[in-house]
């Protein structure tokens, strides 16, 4: 589910922490010169903090950073994939993809372990992470990719996907601007509203599965827990559970309540994010990158975050988060000394201020997420409520996925029902774990 969470997980704001990057001391880098170590990424809205950064970096040290853009996400992953295939990655890199890429592409040898260098000094490097950042880089004792335990990237961002709401809208609609509906019941009572009003709801980019599946595991965390949610990834627990049921029947009422938009199954997020930029939709389901694309839209839109609406008091709301963007350095580069060095710096809270504040994006580094605006904090908070699929030392099939995914789009159209959702997700289940016993 990562490959295309993460796609969109480099976004962007004005920091009070900001320092000029001058401030900084002088990284500890080789003292050999003319060195280049270059960086490919996948990140568009990055690409002249990117730039400013390779600068700042070069006049400090000598050393030049080459970032290289490759979009969009989809030909960036090949490109990744093919240069992997031919032994050819640059000094750094990303991976867009589930965590067993990731795990693949460390058991083929392209990618340098970095424990040394993240406890180098007690640990200070990995210290000024926060640790939901970190967890989305590392494999542990027990994790089921056979990856040696250790942190194999490094965050330059964090995300979390929330549920965003038009307070002029819902001020509209006789709600509370500054209380948004906290229970699933409260959230769809008012889709008569909505639909009385002419409104549309809802809107997210649920026409790609990955996205409406994150909401679908913030649900079944809040209604069976974490526990009961990886054994189901395991095998131990049918999909066909009543637990599960329950999670795909709250999508067919929030279809018949109204509260979702009209053609949220074929929507793509840029035309959600219109949407909702435009006053044209009361809520959206979208990550912390979307401050940033808001702005650019609409500067003026008054809205708030909001958790999901809690169908359960027995486990609490998750949200989905983590690690947005994170680098690679590839184990075989000549470089990787340089390379390391560079991400220490770019990681440190000068820089992570600089491009925070360029990009609008919540900072990796711990020490920058005080007096960062409002909007933006909101995305930050409850942090430890936040899960995904890249801590959880297991990963689901990716065929399991997109039938899940692929079935609430045939709920919300009324193609399928709950229990026939359940149903297939079930078989496409037990097809992946019979081929993979054999």
């Amino acid at each position: 589910m990562r490959n295309t969470c993460l796609r969109r997980m480099a976004v962007p704001f004005a920091l009070v922490c900001l320092c000029l990057a001058g401030c900084s001391p002088q990284p500890s880098v080789p003292s050999k010169t003319r060195t280049r170590v270059i960086v490919w990424h996948w990140m568009t809205d990055r690409q002249a903090a990117f730039d400013e950064l390779s600068k700042r970096y070069e006049q400090a040290t000598g050393i030049k950073v080459v970032f290289e853009l490759f979009a969009p996400s989809e030909a960036y992953s090949s490109k990744v994939r093919a240069a992997a295939q031919g032994v050819n990655l640059p000094d750094v890199f990303g991976i867009l993809g589930e965590k067993r890429d990731l795990a693949s592409f460390v058991k083929a040898g392209h990618i340098l372990p970095l424990n040394h260098y993240m406890n180098e000094n007690n640990g200070a490097w990995k210290g000024s992470f926060l640790s939901k950042a970190v967890a989305m880089n590392e494999f542990s004792d027990g994790d089921a990719y056979g990856v040696e335990p250790g942190i194999y990237g490094v965050p330059i961002d964090m995300m979390t996907i929330r549920m965003v709401y038009n307070k002029d809208l819902l001020k509209e609609l006789g709600g509370d601007p500054e209380q948004p509906p906290q229970s699933f019941e409260e959230f769809l009572s008012i889709g008569n509203k909505i639909k009385e009003a002419g409104m549309q709801g809802l809107v997210s980019g649920w026409g790609e599965v990955w996205l409406v599946n994150c909401l679908a595991y913030n649900l079944a965390f809040n209604i069976m827990g974490q526990d009961k949610v990886l054994a189901t990834i395991r095998g131990e627990v049918p999909y066909t559970d009543e637990d599960w049921i329950k999670v795909f029947s709250l999508f067919k009422e929030m279809q018949d309540s109204g509260v979702l938009a009209d053609g949220i199954v074929t929507m793509i997020n840029k035309n959600a994010e219109q949407l909702f930029a435009n006053g044209k939709a009361v809520f959206a389901f979208n990550g912390s990158w979307c401050v940033n694309v808001y702005k650019g839209m609409n500067p003026g839109l008054n809205y708030g975050v909001m958790l999901p609406p809690q169908v359960s008091d027995k486990y609490p709301v998750s949200i989905w988060g983590g690690a947005g963007s994170s680098f690679m350095v590839n184990a075989r580069s000549k470089n990787k000394e340089a390379a390391v060095a560079f991400l220490k710096w770019l990681t440190t809270k000068e820089q992570q201020a600089y491009l925070s504040a360029a990009t609008m994006s919540l900072p990796a580094n711990k020490d920058c997420l005080t007096g960062i605006p409002d909007v933006l904090a909101r995305f930050a908070r409850d942090l430890e409520l936040a899960t995904h699929s890249y801590t959880w030392g297991i990963s689901e099939y990716p065929q399991v996925i997109e039938a899940m995914g692929k079935g609430i789009q045939s709920i919300i159209i009324r193609e399928m029902t709950p229990g026939q959702v359940a149903s297939e997700v079930q078989k496409a289940k037990e097809r992946q774990t019979a081929r993979h016993a054999q």
